[in-house]
């Protein structure tokens, strides 16, 4: 049997946002729900993966160490509610760089399917915004848009320009919908 992947988007998903970067680990706050969402994927048997834009690296607001250290409080709190966060990528790079890790481009994705040896043709692929939405089409994936974060705006561009894309008010209830969806199917 082939591994259930989901892929996660992390600033505006699993933890608030913010217009002045996430620079430190006492920065990082969780969107309530998410840690436990996590865990409960981990539970009915989901391998978790981070996918990230995090171009404050580039712009040199936070360093690499730091960033890691506030992935490590991420994985540190899914670790507590019982979950796992299987594999976390981001991309440095400022937003003109060109580089192919940059959502909306779905290289980060990629990088994940190839790490874990799965096919990415249909894996929930959870964010926040229309760049989400666009690397997971790009990348075969199955596109969720949640409205917390940038969501509300998402919603709205998408909508205006005619894009259907399945939305769920957070993390916890697209989860939610995940597994029930996963158990109708196995049953």
């Amino acid at each position: 049997m082939s591994r259930r992947l989901v892929i996660l988007d992390r600033d505006g998903v699993i933890n608030h946002d913010s217009d002045d970067f996430i620079k430190s680990p006492a920065e990082w706050l969780p969107i309530d729900g998410s840690i436990e969402a996590i865990s409960r994927l981990s539970a009915a048997g989901f391998d978790v993966a981070v996918a990230t834009n995090q171009s404050g690296v580039g712009r040199k607001y936070i360093d690499r160490p730091t960033l890691e250290a506030i992935h490590d409080k991420m994985r540190r709190a899914v670790r507590d509610a019982g979950g796992d966060i299987t594999r976390i990528v981001y991309c440095p790079h400022l937003p003109d760089a060109g580089c192919d890790c940059r959502k909306p481009k779905s290289g980060l994705y990629l990088q994940i399917g190839t790490y874990l040896g799965v096919p990415l043709e249909g894996v929930p692929m959870i964010g926040d915004s229309v760049r989400d939405i666009a690397a997971a089409r790009s990348a075969g994936g199955r596109p969720i848009l949640v409205l917390t974060g940038n969501g509300v705006a998402a919603a709205a561009s998408l909508n205006e320009s005619g894009v259907p894309v399945e939305t769920f008010a957070d993390l916890a209830a697209a989860v939610s919908f995940l597994i029930d969806e996963y158990r109708e199917r196995s049953a």
